[in-house]
């Protein structure tokens, strides 16, 4: 539970029942996000805008057995592995009718806005509509990299590739490597940019070996750039780097805002997309990983414990290379 700015620690909560329209999950596995050391640090413009406030519990990325169904929720969800979207619309408004919930003005998300309890935790309650069941061929550590696989797939998809488009993404960390992942099964020649040798030197040791720093990016145009990066500066190079008439799609944020000359869009005819969630990736997502041609579970550097999640959401990083931490909330 983060309980104030820079403040985090292991507290005993009541246990969760599954009320009318909600199952209650084991939980087996969640990804520390991005996101979530921002709202730790304080950083997080929920916290800014009245959508988010402490105390927080956190997790949204996660993988878990249903356990309990409450009325109107299908009891054959009991025992089955799953997962579970983090925008929860409020079902009544006009992006809910259009079946993008994702924007719903009302929604709550799991972990992050609303009050929503997230999955950091041996139990969690979350609304039926909102599972997604698991193959058996996807463990846990790829089950709880649907909700960041499904965010990554939709940039990929946003990006509008054709088999052998040159695509270049900045930005190697989860969303980066697995937006990577995708685009190379869709049969897409991948560039990564990157600020570190040593991730760099983590995307090559995946089979990435088009990978740059921001000053030996080769000179001809990409027919799409996703920025999956939170530089500052990491937007407008987009803009730069991407061939006239194409795509660019954003989906990493920056602490502090980002400038973009809308000239350098208007000028090469550039369709920018921005990406906010993985909802409508999920079960593409969890496609891939069942049928191998997307593996995400070399990006999982370590899991930890419960009570280990403050010094990671600190900065504190256990061994490994990968730029993901797991935790199992049984341990």
């Amino acid at each position: 539970m983060i309980s104030a700015k820079g403040t985090a620690g292991v507290e005993e909560v009541a246990v969760p029942v599954a009320a009318q329209g909600d199952a209650v999950v084991d939980v087996e596995r969640v990804g520390v996000c991005g996101t979530d050391v921002e709202l730790f640090t304080g950083e997080m413009e929920y916290l800014h805008d009245g959508n988010a406030r402490y105390p927080i519990r956190i997790g949204h990325e996660w993988m878990g057995t249903v356990t309990s169904v409450g009325a109107g929720v299908d009891p054959a969800w009991v025992g089955r592995r799953v997962t579970g979207d983090t925008m929860l619309g409020c079902g009544h408004c006009r992006s809910c009718a259009e079946g993008t919930h994702w924007v719903c003005e009302f929604r709550t998300e799991i972990g992050i806005r609303g009050g929503r309890a997230g999955a950091l935790a041996e139990r969690l309650a979350v609304p039926g509509r909102s599972l997604h069941a698991l193959p058996e061929t996807v463990g846990g550590t790829a089950g709880a990299l649907v909700e960041p696989g499904g965010n990554a797939l939709r940039a990929v998809r946003a990006a509008g590739l054709d088999r052998g488009d040159r695509v270049l993404i900045l930005g190697p960390g989860t969303i980066g490597l697995l937006a990577a992942m995708f685009a190379r099964a869709a049969g897409a020649e991948v560039h990564l940019l990157g600020a570190t040798g040593a991730s760099l030197e983590f995307a090559r040791s995946l089979g990435f070996r088009r990978t740059w720093t921001e000053a030996a990016v080769p000179a001809e145009p990409f027919d799409a750039v996703i920025d999956a990066s939170n530089a500052p500066s990491s937007p407008s190079a987009a803009a730069r780097f991407v061939r006239a008439g194409k795509r660019v799609v954003y989906i990493g944020l920056s602490g502090a805002p980002s400038l973009l000359d809308t000239r350098s869009l208007v000028l090469k005819d550039v369709t920018a997309v921005g990406v906010l969630s993985a909802s409508p990736g999920l079960a593409g997502t969890i496609e891939h990983y069942a049928d191998g041609s997307v593996d995400p579970s070399p990006l999982v550097a370590a899991t930890v414990g419960l009570a280990d999640v403050a010094a990671v959401l600190a900065g504190e990083r256990p061994s490994g290379a990968g730029p993901k931490i797991h935790v199992d909330p049984r341990r």
